[in-house]
């Protein structure tokens, strides 16, 4: 198998930024969406089939996607491919259903936050044991520092009034959707690896989301009764492609930076696109102006003191 030419750190870095910048939209998208159905995991499901039929389509299209297709089903009847690698998108799942429950009361901002604790954490440990695409991954005095610059954000976030009007759960669905996301960065990018093939890794985390998501669906349905109608926006159903493509594009460069390293950039991308969504479609719930910069300064910070540093030759 031919080896992938390493990116150069700003480049993979600006990709992990745009991953986060893609997923703070799609949680506004999704959090309205839930609100309009009235129905957070519904919504979840809706986005997720969106992306999935966007997947298809594009899979379908290529023959390098129908060759894929041939490797994951060699490789799965083979028993080469363990059943573990097929279930990223049971996390993803669970983003977008949290984005539909959380997103739209709380506000980007603040749903990012909660994410953000999740991810840094997991994403240390994750580098640590070696579970990643890219083995195990030195837990550097700079990585450790940029994770916990990076809490330091979350506890900006959450200091002055936001835990007297925001309920504490509705932080900690997003904590769990953090620590998702960057096992499923790390399960689709070793998925990807032995497939040969990151659109593949990604169709097979929109299969498994999907199949969840239908379920809870089913079970959201019986327990709450009929959400309202499909809303008629477009734009509202713009989510599942916003998935589809940072899923895609974190299989791709997940290999290159490490857990830790992708979900700091991201973190940046995230808790930048969601200040500018906050102060543009200001929600219930929110930071104050300080708490927002604060936040933004901070998490910027934890992705610098993370950065890789070059060796001098001997």
């Amino acid at each position: 198998m031919t080896q992938t030419r390493a990116l150069p750190a700003p480049v993979a870095l600006g990709g992990a930024v745009a991953i986060g910048m893609m997923t703070a939209i799609q949680a506004r998208i999704n959090g309205v969406l839930g609100v309009r159905l009235d129905d957070g995991i519904v919504a979840g499901f809706v986005s997720f089939s969106v992306g999935l039929l966007a997947l298809v389509v594009v899979v379908a299209a290529l023959p390098s996607g129908r060759r894929g297709v041939g490797r994951l089903w060699r490789g799965v009847r083979s028993r080469t491919i363990p059943v573990w690698m097929l279930l990223g998108g049971a996390c993803g799942a669970l983003t977008v259903s949290t984005q539909g429950l959380t997103a739209g009361v709380l506000g980007v901002s603040l749903f990012t936050v909660g994410v953000v604790a999740g991810q840094t954490l997991h994403g240390l440990v994750l580098d640590r044991i070696g579970f990643g695409p890219a083995g195990v991954v030195a837990v550097t005095p700079g990585r450790v520092l940029g994770g916990l610059l990076a809490l330091a954000a979350v506890g900006i976030s959450l200091s002055g009034d936001v835990l007297a009007t925001a309920p504490l759960w509705m932080l900690l669905l997003p904590f769990a959707a953090g620590v998702g996301i960057a096992w499923q960065a790390a399960t689709n990018g070793r998925l990807a690896q032995r497939v040969q093939s990151p659109i593949i890794a990604t169709l097979m985390s929109f299969i498994a989301g999907t199949i969840v998501l239908l379920l809870a669906a089913g079970v959201s349905i019986a327990l709450r009764g009929t959400p309202n109608p499909l809303p008629t926006e477009p734009w509202l159903y713009l989510g599942g492609f916003l998935g589809f493509a940072y899923i895609l594009l974190g299989a791709f460069i997940v290999g290159q930076t490490g857990v830790l390293l992708m979900g700091l950039g991201s973190v940046l991308g995230q808790l930048t696109t969601s200040v500018v969504i906050d102060l543009l479609w200001p929600p219930a719930s929110g930071p104050a102006p300080w708490q927002i910069i604060g936040m933004v300064v901070v998490a910027a910070a934890s992705v610098a003191v993370a950065l890789p540093r070059r060796r001098r030759r001997a």
